[in-house]
């Protein structure tokens, strides 16, 4: 058996350019054969609001939403995790993180200011996995490798140019080991053109984390709906 996973998705709840509550996203999922979810929302300054975007970790409850909200509409059957994608102030790249919980979070101050080198850091004394999204869309700066896990070779919002293309040949002349795929989902045309495929049943970010660092996965690479 072959299990169907989603690893880069936003919720209404929490991302401004999310369009998708939660449970829809849940039941949509389903409907196309997935096994779970990730959800990835913006951990950005223009995730938060003026009051709490200069100390985020004291706002986590409203960051965690949109996740809560995926897990209490998920049967027991379905997976959902909480990942985030990180961009730091003043910077236009985003950056998946996988392996996060709420502890994480509320921990280690704003992460918005860790920035590539510190926030690898941090990753990797918590055991996180870091990697690149979308690093050829327009506006991004490749990142030093040394500072990665890995980049994210398939986006489904890009899909039509050629950056799915670039960032695969990047990931080959870098020799990274973890390359990633997801949907990118926001709204209902995005559904389901990413993501993971395994025989591996991931029910735990310990699972996630074993899976992308095994490479035992192939890439969903799908179309999306005009």
């Amino acid at each position: 058996m072959t299990y169907r996973y989603e690893i880069h998705c936003h919720t209404k709840e929490v991302s401004r350019c999310g369009k998708i509550p939660a449970a829809q996203i849940v039941e949509l999922y389903r409907q196309k054969g997935y096994n779970g979810i990730v959800i990835t929302d913006h951990f950005s300054p223009m995730t938060f609001s003026p009051v709490s975007v200069f100390q985020p970790q004291n706002y986590i409850d409203f960051y965690t939403s949109g996740w809560r909200a995926a897990k209490k509409a998920a049967p027991s059957d379905f997976t959902v995790l909480l990942g985030m994608e990180l961009r730091y102030y003043a910077t236009a790249n985003d950056y998946l993180v996988y392996g996060v919980d709420e502890t994480f979070l509320k921990s280690h101050g704003n992460l918005m200011t860790y920035y590539p080198r510190r926030f690898y850091q941090l990753a990797k004394k918590n055991g996180l996995i870091v990697v690149q999204a979308h690093p050829f869309r327009e506006g991004m700066i490749r990142t030093n490798p040394k500072y990665l896990d890995g980049c994210e070779v398939f986006n489904g919002k890009n899909i039509g140019t050629d950056a799915n293309e670039k960032a695969e040949a990047w990931a080959e002349e870098n020799h990274m080991a973890i390359r990633t795929g997801g949907s990118d989902f926001h709204k209902l045309r995005d559904l389901a053109t990413g993501g993971i495929e395994t025989d591996r049943q991931i029910e735990t970010n310990s699972d996630l984390l074993e899976v992308l660092k095994s490479g035992d996965f192939q890439l969903i690479c799908g179309e999306r709906e005009e």
